[in-house]
């Protein structure tokens, strides 16, 4: 997994552990779709999330709808539900 300084999660700011969400779900690399449109840098792309968050883009959405539709923060940051986590997470401790 890349290090990285950041020391927040990406999506509700909190300053908690932080876990690494692959923006293209491991379980996807294999598939000849990826493997021919995404080189190997952009698979291991993501972003460092609180395991609340983490948990919850998983809940949200399957790794197909991930990999092909979500598969930035810009883009994840898109999401109503998404944003409506943010706003409900960011109240927590």
């Amino acid at each position: 997994m890349p290090t990285t300084a950041v020391q927040h999660c990406m999506l509700c700011q909190r300053q908690v552990e932080l876990t690494f969400h692959h923006l293209i779900p491991k379980k996807m690399h294999r598939r000849a779709f990826f493997e021919k449109h995404y080189d190997k840098a952009q698979l291991q792309a993501g972003i460092m999330l609180c395991k609340l968050c983490h948990k919850t883009i998983h809940r949200f959405y399957d790794e197909m709808t991930l990999a092909k539709e979500y598969n930035s923060l810009a883009l994840l940051l898109t999401s109503e539900k998404v944003q409506q986590h943010i706003e409900w997470a960011k109240k927590q401790r």
